[in-house]
């Protein structure tokens, strides 16, 4: 990766994202000394102006920032990294730098699915999705119609609370057929908007 440092006299601005919520946390400054620590370690080291020195975000509360990935733009001066951060970001103690939480409860079926294909893979003893995908595609597609039946019920005539019960086991039983399938809710979301 080529970056200008020279443009800004030997700095150039970083700006912090979280991986999963997209949510931009802070924005710091980097050298070419700082890149290096960051790309060899795997956490955000910056450059501080005010003490003149590299300090590695986290170093004195343990709120480390691990990178994911690190983007430079169309000009070679700024980077942005995606992290996954390990605590609030800010010195004050909230979660960005501009007092934000960074969470996004939409994002959470993002996490849900990389948990269920965790659990694809290592197949846990005694974990209920587990027994769903031992119990193979049939029984799997049986519960996403159990679960639609019931929500379909609780829609017609029971509660706004138990429509959103079942229609959480119907996500997730779709999930888990999924990823039995190989596939993501971002195939959902790609169909989706090739619709709309």
């Amino acid at each position: 990766m080529k970056v200008d440092f020279e443009k800004m006299g030997g700095l150039v601005p970083v700006i912090v994202q979280d991986n999963f919520t997209n949510k931009v946390l802070m924005l710091g400054f980097m050298n070419e000394e700082a890149l290096k620590k960051t790309e060899e370690t795997g956490k955000v080291t910056f450059y501080s102006r005010t003490k003149q020195r590299l300090w590695t975000k986290g170093e004195e509360s343990g709120n480390f920032l691990t990178v994911i990935k690190i983007l430079n733009d169309c000009d070679n001066d700024t980077l942005l990294i995606k992290v996954k951060p390990e605590g609030p970001v800010c010195h004050t103690g909230t979660d960005t730098c501009w007092g934000e939480k960074n969470e996004e409860d939409i994002m959470f079926l993002k996490y849900l699915q990389d948990f269920i294909e965790k659990r694809y893979k290592e197949r846990p003893e005694g974990s209920y999705t587990t027994s769903l995908f031992e119990k193979g595609v049939n029984r799997m597609a049986q519960k996403v119609g159990e679960e639609a039946v019931e929500s379909v019920i609780e829609a017609t005539n029971g509660t706004n609370e138990g429509l959103i019960y079942e229609a959480s086991d119907l996500i997730y039983h779709l999930i888990v057929l999924l990823t039995s399938k190989g596939l993501r809710m971002e195939d959902l979301a790609r169909e989706l908007k090739k619709r709309h």
